[in-house]
Order: structure tokens, then sequence, then C-alpha cells
């Protein structure tokens, strides 16, 4: 059997969830479908889904020959468009990650208004509050905040956030406003649980001190953490772009800003070579440019 038309097949029964729905994708029969899957399963002898009258679910071998499938298609699509000369125009399947709410808010837009400006570029967009193999994944753009470890990825600094603490102004008609990290003993604190929230809040002066808290309510996502000190209910830490918004229209108040620890970077990261895709090329740049000219993704706002 052709078994790069195997690869597109499995692939589209990964994308659909269903043998039936990739054979109608790819114009061929269910029957065909079942054959292309069972000679791959053949070929690398694993069990890649599993299936029932009601489902098909990738097994974990699965899950990591998709991937490769995904990445060798890709690979072969680029060489041909490179060969054939539109190497230069934007196409393809452009696969994107950030953090969920910095993607929500920031990255969502831009690449929208990039698929539009190419109509030949299909969009995968994959918001997670979790590092992303790019490699396993098929990653073509990352957004990152945080320090970046070595790796053979391009990497460029788009701006930087920092980690705030913020009430509402009638929680402050009722309680005093912190001038010392000290002073936070005697308010109500609003904890996020998520990943990447630290339970004990840092500040860069006074020998990096780190003040241990006793919240009255953990959240697991900021969004609920932010929310409630927009309510007036208490105080919450949260990085400076997710209480942009609220702190422009006055509906969140930074305290203790003399003590905030230095800025935390943001990097659009892809991978590097001459052999990067237009597609990448083109959003990368789009990306940057757009992100730079964002006053609440540099450390400066407030």
């Amino acid at each position: 059997m052709d078994r790069l038309q195997c690869m597109r097949v499995v692939v589209k029964v990964a994308d659909t969830g269903s043998f039936a729905q990739a054979a109608r994708a790819l114009h061929t029969s269910p029957p065909a479908v079942t054959r292309a899957i069972a000679y791959l399963e053949d070929l690398t002898g694993a069990r890649l889904f599993l299936r029932s009258t009601r489902s098909v679910k990738l097994t974990a071998p699965g899950r990591r020959y998709v991937e490769d499938c995904r990445r060798i298609l890709a690979d072969i699509d680029e060489a041909e468009a490179s060969a054939g000369g539109s190497h230069a125009t934007p196409s393809g399947l452009l696969t994107v990650t950030a953090p969920v709410l910095f993607g929500q808010i920031y990255v969502m837009p831009i690449l929208t208004s990039f698929l539009t400006r190419h109509p030949a570029v299909t969009g995968r967009a994959l918001l997670l509050d979790r590092v992303v193999n790019l490699m396993e994944e098929g990653i073509d753009v990352a957004l990152r905040i945080g320090h970046l470890p070595d790796s053979g990825y391009s990497a460029i600094k788009v701006g930087s956030v920092r980690r705030v603490i913020c009430g509402a102004p009638s929680y402050f008609e009722n309680h005093p406003v912190p001038r010392v990290p000290a002073d936070l003993a005697g308010h109500t604190i609003i904890a996020n649980t998520g990943s990447s929230a630290p339970l004990d809040w840092r500040f860069a002066q006074g020998a990096d001190t780190s003040v241990t808290l006793h919240p009255r309510l953990f959240c697991n996502t900021v969004d609920a953490a932010i929310s409630t000190a927009v309510s007036g209910w208490g105080l919450a830490s949260a990085l400076s772009y997710q209480v942009a918004s609220a702190v422009s229209n006055g509906r969140l108040r930074i305290v203790l800003a003399d003590y905030e620890e230095p800025p935390v970077p943001i990097h659009v990261m892809h991978a590097e070579g001459r052999h990067v895709s237009a597609k990448t090329r083109a959003f990368v740049d789009f990306l940057v440019s757009e992100l730079r000219a964002n006053r609440y993704v540099q450390s400066a706002s407030s």
C-alpha cells in the first residue's frame, strides 16, 4: 500500500475521531480506511486506535505515531512547495501554542488577523498552561513567558511582564493600602493554585523577601482569582498582562509596586534554519511586530 497515503488516513482518523468521517473527507470508502489503519498497525507492530461502536481513540503509541506522521507530511508538503517555486507564499497548517489566558487575550486576535490576510493558511491554536514540546507536538510557533533554557530554537524577545498584587478600589475603602509586604498579614488573600502561580508571594527588595500567606480563598484558575479581586473581596496576585484591562479602567489597583520582582521576559519561539516555512516566517514577523506594539506586554505597563 502507499505508505504516505496511509499516513494521511491515520492523521485524518485522529483529527475526526471517526473512520467514516475520515473516509468522507478523503473521498474514499470506510473499508479502505480500515485497511490503511490495519496496514500501519501491522507495519509498526502497535495498536494505534482503541475502537468501539461509539468512539475511536488514539492509544499512547498511536498519539506518538500520528504526531510523527504530521511532521513527515508537513515536510513533504514544504519540499514540494519549495520545488514548485511557491515556498515564498504562506500556505498550509500553522500550529501555534501559548499560555491559555495570554493566548485568549493577545495571540488569538493576531492569529485570526493573519489568517484573514493569508487565505491559504489554516490555523491550529493550542492554548495550554504547560510547557509544550514543539517537536513532539508539531508546533510551528510558541509563545513562552519566563526565562528560557538553552535549546535549538530561535527565541525573539517581544516584551516582559511583572507579577503584581492588586485589589479593587471598593476593597481599599474598608482596608488600609499595604505599604510593605509584611502588611499583607492583615489582609484577605485570594490564592491562585494554577500551574505557574506561587503560593508564597515573593518580593525583590528586602533581600528577596518571601511572604508566606494564609489565604481565605483558593482558586484553580487566575480568571477566578482576578474576578474575585475585582468584586472587592480581597487581594490577588497575577501577571501584569492578566489584569491590564482591569487596572486600565480602574476596576483594580496595583499595590506594593516598589517591591516587585524583576520583570519576566516574553519570547516568540520557532525552529531555526533556512528551511523554515513561509507561513512560519510570515507569522513570526507579524506576531513579533504586533506584540512589541502592545503596551500591555511591556514591563513598563501598569
